[in-house]
């Protein structure tokens, strides 16, 4: 299969890169870290997520961020919503588009978000009737599609019987995440490929932490099959704290210059993300996880 021409990056800093971040962070910080990725030219930012402040503290601010971010025309700014409390809250704060999350493994489904796989999805329908009656868009997440961190091995036919529901739901586009970045080229085609029986591949997306250093490779193995939508995240931000050893989101970054050097286009401009990338890292006080960031800056 031959490469898309273009593809959507799913900025997913905001939320899923600061949301395991024990310091606090300002709204003022969270609101120019928004500004800086769509003045670079990305068109899809999950700004925040609507839970509990007792289970996600650091998203506790996400309504004062969307209030505060200066929306681009052409830009979706989105946010989780696992259940309809949150949706309600997205919904006052002006969210257009809400994303809800459920696991490929029973386990991780309990230890995330303490109920079953099934549970979780019956949990989403009032969401999906609400939010479809409200004229919202809904985009779905499944986690550890690739492995987890306590069972172990997970079946593509699992994540494609997932895909499927979610899909069967409403969801405009199923995310599939890479949770603990075990995954690698070949199993990824393979669950695409399982996946795409149920699900479109144009309604697929690809969601890769770089836990092993996979998940560029991941990226391209999806680019092969047909997937032409990824989550990442700016300056390699993100982890979960359901799964042990986990690290970040692969670098936005990063995946843009590969993205570029294979003439596929996506409408960011990489230098902009770099300035955003260091402007963010500088606050939190640490290194900035996107290798291409780092040769950039160093080069200046």
């Amino acid at each position: 299969m031959t490469l898309p021409q273009k593809v959507r990056l799913v900025d997913v800093g905001p939320r899923d890169g600061l949301q395991n971040e024990a310091q606090p962070i300002s709204v003022q910080a969270k609101v120019r870290l928004v500004d800086d990725l769509s003045a670079a030219g990305v068109n899809h930012i999950e700004v925040g997520s609507f839970v509990s402040p007792k289970w996600v503290p650091q998203m506790a601010g996400s309504a004062e961020v969307f209030a505060g971010i200066q929306q681009r025309p052409g830009v979706s700014y989105s946010a989780l919503t696992p259940n309809l409390q949150g949706f309600e809250a997205a919904l006052a704060a002006g969210v257009h588009e809400v994303a809800v999350f459920a696991a490929a493994s029973e386990a991780f489904s309990q230890r995330n978000i303490n109920c079953s796989i099934a549970d979780s999805i019956n949990r989403f329908t009032p969401v999906l009737e609400a939010a479809l009656a409200a004229g919202v868009r809904v985009r779905g997440y499944i986690s550890c599609v690739l492995g987890c961190p306590y069972q172990g091995d997970v079946t593509a036919d699992q994540v494609a019987l997932i895909a499927q529901e979610l899909s069967a739901m409403g969801c405009y586009e199923v995310s599939l995440g890479d949770t603990i970045g075990t995954g690698t080229p070949g199993a990824t085609r393979h669950l695409i490929e399982v996946v795409a029986g149920q699900v479109p591949r144009d309604r697929l997306a690809g969601h890769f932490h770089d836990t092993y250093g996979q998940a560029l490779a991941n990226i391209y193995a999806s680019l092969l099959e047909g997937v032409s939508v990824f989550d990442s995240s700016v300056a390699g931000l993100g982890g979960c704290p359901y799964a042990k050893g986990a690290t970040g989101n692969v670098a936005s970054e990063d995946v843009l210059y590969m993205l570029t050097g294979l003439g596929i286009e996506t409408g960011i401009d990489l230098d902009l993300l770099v300035d955003a990338g260091a402007r963010i890292s500088q606050v939190l006080g640490r290194e900035n996880g996107s290798r291409v960031a780092r040769a950039r800056l160093a080069a200046r």
